[in-house]
């Protein structure tokens, strides 16, 4: 081969390897990119179930203490613009007493919060949630009753005076209804049978609801578990 004729080769050859990487980083900042648009908007939040309700559960003493972390909510504010994917769903009841972001010591984003007097899984709440999971990918559910509830209450007289209420309270009652009619042969407090009853009814109809959260259960990407708030104290107990 003449010496001009490896000139022009070598600079074809030079050329193509100069178009070669400019592909290839054009390639690597394309699927960099793709990475930083999929990227949750906040990463911490991407927990195993049991993570997810031990940080929940550590939340919840920090709220007992009255020690709270700082929140800015500017900054989660403008961070959450694009997206969410909160690390626990709590269905609870609408008692104005009972507000989880406070009782969980959480950020905005963190939880996805249904709230019914009486913490009842109807077919809406049971949507919602599925949403939280399927959608969001969130790895944990608790149901959370407190004690005193007065739905639950309101359930108990009307069930004993055989008395319907006014409005649309009785959708209520008969949510609540197999609860109190579970413990109504024990003994104890009939009000704090039923508050814990009620939470394990539900519990156990989100973790069998098909076809969405009961696969994501056995499939072990979902928890459900139950808890009771005290008025008096702010804890959190976990109900078995």
């Amino acid at each position: 081969m003449c010496v001009l004729c490896q000139q022009k080769l070598n600079l074809v050859s030079r050329r193509a390897f100069g178009l070669f990487a400019m592909s290839s980083a054009a390639l690597l900042l394309a699927s960099s990119a793709d990475a930083k648009e999929k990227q949750p908007p906040k990463p911490e939040n991407q927990l195993s179930p049991e993570a997810a309700l031990k940080r929940l559960l550590k939340g919840n003493e920090r709220y007992v203490e009255g020690v709270m972390a700082r929140h800015d909510f500017k900054r989660e504010r403008e961070a959450l613009v694009g997206g969410q994917n909160p690390y626990a769903a709590v269905l609870s009841c609408a008692d104005s007493r009972i507000a989880p972001e406070y009782a969980f010591d959480s950020s905005r984003g963190d939880l996805f919060v249904c709230r019914v007097a009486g913490n009842f899984a109807s077919d809406e709440m049971i949507a919602s949630l599925e949403y939280a999971v399927a959608v969001l990918g969130t790895p944990l559910i608790l149901v959370l009753g407190h004690d005193a509830c007065g739905a639950v209450d309101a359930t108990i007289k009307s069930l004993k005076d055989d008395k319907p209420l006014s409005g649309h309270l009785p959708s209520l009652v008969q949510a609540i209804a197999p609860a109190v009619k579970a413990v109504s042969s024990k003994g104890g407090n009939t009000l704090e049978n039923a508050i814990r009853q009620n939470v394990i009814d539900n519990v156990a109809k989100l973790r069998s609801s098909s076809p969405i959260l009961s696969s994501a259960v056995n499939d072990k990407k979902l928890q459900v578990a139950g808890g009771i708030y005290r008025l008096n104290s702010g804890k959190v107990e976990l109900v078995s």
